[in-house]
């Protein structure tokens, strides 16, 4: 059986390993460009199987958080560039996570100030980071968003597809993962407590998977399947996000992306951050069932688990086939060697959670490595 050491083919790629680093909002990018700070932050985690960048947004609209990143401008088409030739240049293979945080956002980050946006005109009881215009940042509660048109989609599934196509294609990622989960604005459509719609986006299950897979649809018809994932989460509250019975509506999911070639699943398993044991609906989540419906339904992408995974929880996982690789968020805040630290049973350094959001070097690219040790010749 392989184990979290051994190489795996994901999509075109052949990783050293299946560690992942996951996504990972450390708002650093001034202006949504990200810069030198970025450059060292990511190449400093290049051992790791697979890095997968904080959220980065399609367009402006999709914007739900002071000084992340964009796929949108120039600039930052030109900043990820330097970031992916460093991480190239040191044997690292990086996907970009594009989002839309629908409803997730404050007006203050929206073009010309408007209201967010969301399948449904309800407000999100959760906060948001936002730029003063006194130049402070804060967390404040997300604006009233309005209902998206449905004559509006056409044109997000197209900044989806466009912004794929930009991160391959200029700013040289090896691939891209759809931020689907956490509650923005994929996950929102999804999810019966945030999408009282009464057209064909709204009801069903397979109405409100609708735009999922229009957008994967668009994403794999830009780049191809190989070069693209999708990160879920059924069950987690995160953001506000809430559906009785999330089991049919995600093996419905998955057996939908069983079909689309897609390069990896990332499941985060219980709620983001927090529980694994967490549960929505009257029936604790059965994730061996969810592998197994995509699996069963002629799904061959790799198999990512994310959430509260240690080395011992990592390792089983691995081993027991239960899952292909494994992504490490907090971990991977703190320990830019993790493949290293894990191997060798070395300590951990702990994660500075004061410095998670904003500020500048301290606790992003200041984290010590573990020694390691010369080979004699």
């Amino acid at each position: 059986m392989p184990t979290l050491y051994d190489p795996i083919k994901l999509g075109d790629l052949t990783l050293p390993n299946r560690f992942a680093m996951a996504p990972l909002t450390r708002n650093r990018s001034p202006g949504a460009v990200p810069g030198p700070y970025g450059l060292t932050y990511y190449t400093q985690r290049a051992s790791a199987g697979l890095i997968v960048t904080e959220g980065t947004a399609i367009a402006q609209q999709g914007q739900g958080y002071a000084d992340v990143p964009g796929l949108y401008g120039a600039d930052q088409i030109a900043g990820w560039r330097k970031i992916t030739d460093a991480v190239h240049a040191v044997g690292g293979h990086i996907f970009t996570q594009i989002w839309h945080v629908g409803r997730v956002s404050h007006s203050s980050l929206q073009p010309g100030s408007g209201a967010p946006v969301a399948p449904s005109a309800i407000q999100a009881k959760t906060k948001t980071f936002i730029l003063k215009p006194d130049g402070t940042r804060e967390f404040m509660p997300t604006s009233e968003p309005r209902a998206l048109d449905r004559a509006e989609l056409a044109g997000i599934v197209a900044d989806y597809a466009r912004a794929a196509k930009a991160a391959v294609t200029d700013a040289g990622f090896d691939g891209i993962e759809i931020h689907g989960a956490n509650g923005y604005l994929i996950d929102q459509f999804l999810r019966s407590g945030t999408n009282h719609r009464t057209d064909d986006y709204g009801g069903s299950i397979e109405n409100r998977a609708r735009l999922l897979f229009e957008v994967v649809d668009a994403v794999v018809a830009a780049i191809g399947g190989s070069k693209a994932a999708i990160r879920i989460s059924p069950v987690t509250p995160s953001n506000d996000a809430s559906d009785p019975d999330p089991q049919p509506l995600f093996e419905h999911v998955v057996r939908g992306l069983a079909t689309r070639g897609l390069a990896y699943i990332h499941v985060i398993e219980g709620a983001t951050g927090g529980a694994r044991d967490f549960q929505q609906g009257e029936k604790p989540f059965d994730w061996v069932a969810l592998k197994a419906a995509y699996r069963d339904a002629g799904g061959t992408g790799v198999w990512m688990v994310n959430n509260g995974y240690d080395r011992e929880l990592a390792e089983e996982a691995v081993i027991s086939g239960r899952a292909d690789m494994v992504a490490f968020g907090r971990l991977y805040i703190a320990n830019p060697d993790l493949v290293h630290r894990f191997e060798t049973n070395a300590p951990l350094n702990e994660p500075r959670r004061p410095t998670f959001y904003g500020g500048g070097a301290e606790g992003y690219i200041d984290y010590p490595t573990a020694d390691i040790p010369t080979v004699a010749a």
